[in-house]
């Protein structure tokens, strides 16, 4: 098998994995586990997991006194836009709530317009309409009952939240700090937003099952290290932009575990709106110069940068 071919793979393997956040979630709310503490695990195994990464890869967890704040700022964003999501899923289909997230390139280019005067082109304008009319088909989940306001507004503020910490973190002092130690200490500092809204561990759901602390430890895994090393392995293969496009596999692969597992509807219409969407977000990321803060970054995992050759 060559490289390309390797990169793709990997690419897509990173995508999916990342996209099976609902397949671990959902046994865990049924089971009566509420979204902070899910998320209250997820941070707590992943951390160590990212520390045996930093310590594999000969990287140091040293920071200077001026990256404190904003790692704590960074963090808060990250654990925001995590609750956001995952409350969100309480709401609506995960499919749906998934494909709404994916808007996230969107904003961080009208961000990067609005704060930073980066040119609007038409092109891009063009893929925002077409997304907006993508959320608009999706206004009735597959039974027909009108999708939720409050699942809206949770899903809008996970991908804005998510968008203001990749533009914050390519804007300020952390840009020149290493990726891995970066995202160690944006959990680190956000698994205390999660800390106090379980009251310290008194209002703390614990699962009772080997099952239930398997997707626990599942949540930290897949959607961390299995995705975040393929990712990396694909950027060094195939390059940030082919990857970042690849990334279309995520809103898909929880569609296919919503309808296959958990036994949502999928109509013609909610296909269209999906397919809408994830054909702007694609657009934007291979047209735009939006993909330079998008390919070091995925949901609560952030990629590891690569020198690209001139």
């Amino acid at each position: 098998m060559n490289v390309k071919a390797k990169g793709y793979i990997l690419g897509a393997v990173a995508a999916a994995t990342y996209g099976m956040n609902p397949l671990f979630a959902l046994p865990l709310y049924k089971a009566g586990m509420n979204p902070d503490s899910v998320l209250f695990f997820r941070y707590l195994f992943a951390i160590p997991v990212l520390g045996m990464m930093i310590v594999a890869r000969g990287r140091s967890f040293k920071l200077k006194r001026k990256e404190v704040l904003p790692l704590i700022i960074m963090g808060l964003l990250v654990a925001l836009s995590s609750l956001a999501l995952f409350q969100s899923y309480n709401y609506m289909d995960v499919g749906i709530a998934s494909t709404l997230l994916f808007v996230y390139p969107i904003l961080v280019a009208l961000i990067m317009w609005g704060a930073f005067k980066e040119k609007l082109t038409l092109p891009t304008v063009l893929c925002i309409l077409l997304a907006l009319g993508g959320i608009g088909l999706l206004y009735k989940s597959g039974d027909g009952s009108t999708l939720s306001l409050t699942g809206i507004i949770l899903v809008m503020v996970s991908a804005l939240s998510y968008a203001i910490y990749i533009v914050g973190v390519n804007q300020s002092t952390l840009k020149n700090l290493a990726t891995l130690p970066l995202t160690f200490y944006v959990l680190l500092f956000g698994l205390g937003l999660f800390l106090v809204r379980v009251d310290f561990g008194q209002s703390l759901h614990v699962a009772d099952t080997w099952y239930l602390w398997g997707n626990l430890v599942a949540l930290a895994i897949f959607p961390t290290a299995v995705s975040f090393l393929c990712t990396t392995q694909a950027i060094q293969y195939i390059g940030s932009t082919p990857t970042a496009i690849l990334g279309a596999l995520e809103p898909l692969t929880a569609v296919f575990f919503g309808v296959v597992v958990f036994g949502e509807s999928l109509t013609l219409r909610l296909s269209c709106g999906m397919l809408m969407i994830i054909l702007a977000v694609t657009l934007i990321i291979a047209g735009g110069n939006v993909t330079i803060y998008l390919v070091r970054f995925r949901k609560l995992f952030p990629r590891l940068p690569i020198k690209r050759k001139k």
